[in-house]
């Protein structure tokens, strides 16, 4: 019987050192796997860290690059808007002067005048901003990249007044054409074809040839349409003082938040 008593307490013990045994397994495996999984969760998490870091910072070099891509084509279109102001003055002079003729009826004598201004009135210096970087904005989708709301602000406006002008410039284009059937009963179309020299400069023609018409009808019509290609001269001209100004304050103000040299 104490044999048999002794026999099952060795039992006990046995059986109890193997529960401690495998719980003090247990408890080590478990600790280890929150280890593992805590080495594995900051490994990705500063994978993921780096990752973004690498992605900002690729970003904001894009955004640099943008930004003096796009400053270069301000700096072409301030030229650009320069050279067009000219013209517009001029064109605005010409204008004026045979707005002069016809309302003063000098006519008969001022032939060769009335030829060289009549021939003038449908030239014209076209305006088109250098809309390389900002098209290849807009086509890539990348605008987003353009994180400083300020500079955002600053080419979006630009660009909106840019906008506004070509509609202004298609507007002046279609009362030109307009002029047309006018010079086409007024003037001799021979004696246009012989101001033209070899590289389309306009000469004015030797003498006073006459006018295919002399009509006061068809002189005051022709003064109507230079009324409101004078308008649109106008327009176009005060619009891209304003261009001008926002080009060279875009470019101040780029150079500056984005730290470039000048």
């Amino acid at each position: 019987m104490m044999e048999e008593n002794k026999n099952i307490s060795d039992k006990e013990s046995a059986g109890s050192g193997q529960s401690l045994v495998l719980t003090s397994i247990l408890k080590r495996n478990w600790t280890s796997y929150i280890k593992e999984f805590l080495m594995l969760f900051l490994a990705v998490f500063c994978g993921f860290l780096a990752e973004n870091y690498r992605d900002n910072l690729s970003e904001k070099q894009r955004e640099k690059q943008f930004i003096l891509s796009y400053i270069e084509d301000l700096k072409v279109d301030t030229a650009t808007i320069h050279a067009n102001l000219i013209f517009q003055k001029k064109k605005r002079e010409q204008l004026d002067s045979l707005t002069y003729l016809l309302r003063e009826q000098k006519i008969k004598g001022y032939e060769s005048e009335l030829y060289y201004l009549g021939r003038l009135l449908v030239r014209t210096s076209r305006f088109q901003s250098n809309d390389r970087t900002i098209s290849q904005l807009k086509s890539s989708g990348s605008l987003r990249l353009i994180r400083n709301e300020n500079a955002a602000d600053s080419i979006i406006s630009y660009q909106k007044l840019v906008d506004i002008i070509m509609t202004n410039i298609d507007d002046e284009r279609f009362e030109r054409r307009a002029a047309d059937p006018m010079l086409t009963k007024m003037y001799n179309p021979f004696v246009f074809n012989s101001m033209l020299d070899e590289f389309n400069n306009i000469q004015k023609p030797i003498g006073n040839p006459m006018l295919r018409s002399y009509d006061p009808a068809i002189q005051q019509d022709l003064a109507y349409i230079i009324n409101q290609l004078k308008g649109s001269n106008i327009i176009i001209s005060t619009r891209l003082k304003l261009l001008q100004e926002r080009a060279n304050n875009a470019i101040l103000f780029l150079q500056k938040e984005y730290q470039l040299a000048e």
